[in-house]
This record gives C-alpha cells, sequence and structure tokens, in this order.
C-alpha cells in the first residue's frame, strides 16, 4: 500500500510540474514588442547611457543654452561570428525626430545630418523648469521612424 501511496504522489507531482517544463512561450498580449531599428545614444550622458534604460544628461543650473543631442546608428550585424570584425554602427542621415517633454509639449523637429547627429539648443524654461536648482530633472522623448519601424528613447536632463 505504501508502494502504491508513493507512486501515487509521484505521478501528481510529475503532472503539476510537467506544464511549466513543456509549456510555450506566450506572448504579452498587452505589449507589442519590436526591435528598434536604431540606436539612439544620447550624446553627454554617462559611459553605458546606450543601453541603459533612461540616460540623464547635467548641466549646471546656471547655463542659459542646453544643447540636447543624441546620435543615431543603424547596427550592421553582417560579420556578427566573425570575431575579427563583429557588428558595425552606421550613422543614419535623413532622420526625422520629434523631440517632446513627457508631458507632450513639443521641443521641436530636427532631422539627422550625415554623421546621424541630431541637435537642439533649449533653455531651462522651455524644458518646463523656471527655476533650475540642483537636483531639477526634465524627462524627454526623441520619437522618429525608420525603415517603416516608429522607435521612441527617452532621456532626462538634470541640473546640478
Amino acid at each position: 500500500m505504501k508502494n502504491i501511496r508513493s507512486a501515487i504522489s509521484a505521478i501528481c507531482l510529475l503532472a503539476l510540474v510537467t506544464p511549466g517544463i513543456t509549456s510555450c512561450k506566450v506572448e504579452d498580449p498587452f505589449l507589442e514588442r519590436e526591435v528598434a531599428p536604431v540606436l539612439v545614444d544620447i550624446v553627454g550622458a554617462p559611459f553605458g547611457a546606450p543601453i541603459a534604460s533612461e540616460p540623464t544628461v547635467t548641466y549646471a543650473a546656471t547655463a542659459t543654452k542646453l544643447t540636447l543631442s543624441a546620435r543615431l546608428l543603424e547596427l550592421d550585424k553582417t560579420n556578427i561570428l566573425d570575431h575579427t570584425k563583429g557588428i558595425d554602427s552606421i550613422p543614419v542621415p535623413n532622420i526625422t525626430i520629434k523631440i517632446t517633454l513627457r508631458s507632450g509639449t513639443s521641443l521641436g523637429e530636427v532631422t539627422s545630418n550625415s554623421e546621424g547627429l541630431v541637435t537642439i539648443d533649449k533653455t531651462w524654461a522651455e524644458l518646463g523648469i523656471a527655476a533650475p536648482k540642483a537636483g531639477s530633472i526634465s524627462r524627454i522623448s526623441w520619437t522618429g521612424n525608420h525603415k517603416g519601424i516608429a522607435f521612441t528613447r527617452y532621456s532626462q536632463v538634470a541640473a546640478n
């Protein structure tokens, strides 16, 4: 009788564990995910910012002009398996980027130059901070479209 109970317990345990092992990957029904067609590298952010979730660029609270810049790069993965060449970053020219505050206020539209660089000059007031002091933060969105795929990159501007 003990052997039968042990066998039944083992079968029940296996039945509970098996669905987790054999289940298929289920996509999130609420989020459509697509790989961004370009890498938006925020100029002036600390090292590692291209992969960071929200790179932050700091400016002096007394600065009268803030230059917001980003570099747009397309990743050429042709030689990904050749360790002597690897992945290449190619600047992407002529992409229109809409720069906005997260509140929805438009800061303007700029087009990337031949080096894939977009730049716009703003003041603290235009970034929604009337009297900047150390620790003031403005959250920014960089939105564009490349090869029919829309993308958005978030960043922050902070006063020090």
